[in-house]
């Protein structure tokens, strides 16, 4: 900002504090707010990018697969010797925070990326992260962009900068609870969720739609996304005899959860959502992961439009396997920075208007937002694990709602 800039800016306010007021008049509130988003760059022509997710803790394994479909994408960007922008060639730099799936810490880290004048986040990975997160970048104009938080709540704030590049919760609870009564003939189930944004809404929308398809819900119980002895839990619900009990919550909770149902001899289905349809889970749970069901909004890895080529590509740069939502990170970052092309600029004020309009071919599949921010007509896949392995039941598409 230039010295004359400021001088004006110092000139309204003291005019208006003579007045008995504290507010600087519009324009000059807007002028500064245009300035305080405008990206700062690192050294010569590159720019910040930034990315939060758990990087500690039981969802780490969650937070470093998404951290790396970001890395990804913006490594492939730099070595083609960055991005035409507005005439310039434009290198971008990964700047990435441990929000440690806490609420309170995602907003900490939301206003130092803001601080540093980020051109755009994408994140946060959790629902219970992303949402209070969101209300920080929304203030400060800067677009965001979630790979993996599925919340309603997130984009029915009404926030013009906040987007998700996979489906919410109410796509994947109506499937999930019309699965359940229709395809397994669950005539009462039992729903546990662990408290969370995530878990909570997912539960939330799974009992809306089973109760629609014509089930009874005959227990409906909670516990938290640290607990991992289910057993007075299951023990309750073994009375009520389900035909299906529904999961809430991440994968290292519903392991133990699969495994002591399976010990207290509960005949019911057990059935979860995307936090439980991952490698983690068939590896905490073992032998007793079989017949798990669960959802994740997006086509089977596999059977992406480019999934073969970007899980080759990021085995051989990471060394390990996608766990479940790097190619969405990678896709959202590539969305930013074409949105960021298409508007020759990189900051967030004259990208933004591209990005809610754009329509963009990634791995994942085409990408466009409706006008919430939510990406239109995600697919949904069900799984169940059968010989140790995921395999695919069916893969439904809706229109986000």
């Amino acid at each position: 900002m230039t010295f004359a800039r400021y001088s004006l800016i110092a000139a309204a306010i003291l005019t208006l504090g003579a007045c008995g007021k504290q507010e600087a008049p519009k324009e000059v509130a807007s002028q500064a707010a245009a300035e305080t988003a405008k990206p700062t760059t690192s050294s010569g022509d590159t720019v910040k990018i930034a990315h939060s997710a758990p990087l500690t803790g039981n969802n780490a394994h969650f937070g470093k697969d998404n951290e790396n479909g970001t890395r990804m994408a913006i490594d492939e960007v730099n070595a083609e010797g960055g991005a035409d922008i507005g005439g310039k060639k434009i290198k971008f730099e990964l700047v990435s925070e441990d929000d440690q799936a806490d609420p309170k810490t995602a907003t900490t880290v939301a206003q130092r990326f803001v601080d540093m004048k980020v051109a755009g986040i994408i994140g946060h990975m959790n629902s219970g992260t992303t949402i209070p997160a969101s209300k920080i970048y929304a203030d400060a104009g800067i677009p965001q962009i979630s790979p993996s938080a599925t919340a309603v709540a997130y984009t029915a704030q009404g926030f013009k900068s906040a987007f998700r590049v996979m489906s919410n919760d109410a796509q994947q609870g109506k499937v999930l609870g019309d699965f359940a009564v229709k395809k397994l003939a669950a005539k009462k189930v039992a729903i546990i969720d662990d408290r969370t944004a995530y878990g909570q809404g997912l539960a939330d929308e799974f009992e809306k739609a089973a109760k629609a398809a014509g089930a009874e819900v005959v227990k409906r119980e909670f516990t938290t996304n640290q607990e991992t002895d289910f057993n007075a839990i299951l023990t309750s619900i073994k009375g009520a005899k389900p035909d299906l009990v529904f999961y809430g919550g991440m994968d290292a909770q519903a392991a133990p959860l699969k495994k002591q149902a399976k010990k207290l001899g509960i005949a019911a289905k057990i059935m979860g959502g995307d936090g439980t349809q991952t490698p983690e889970f068939i590896k905490l749970a073992g032998a007793d992961s079989e017949g798990m069901i669960s959802s994740s909004p997006g086509q089977s890895k596999e059977s992406m439009p480019g999934g073969a080529e970007f899980l080759a590509k990021f085995k051989a740069k990471f060394g390990v396997e996608v766990n479940l939502y790097a190619p969405y990170n990678y896709d959202a970052t590539k969305v930013m920075i074409e949105a960021m092309k298409k508007a020759g600029s990189t900051e967030p004020a004259k990208y933004l208007p591209e990005l809610q309009k754009i329509e963009y071919k990634g791995v994942t599949g085409i990408i466009s937002f409706d006008e919430k921010g939510d990406i239109k007509n995600g697919p949904i896949t069900v799984y169940q694990v059968k010989g140790g392995k995921w395999e695919v039941i069916e893969v439904v598409a809706g229109e986000a709602k």
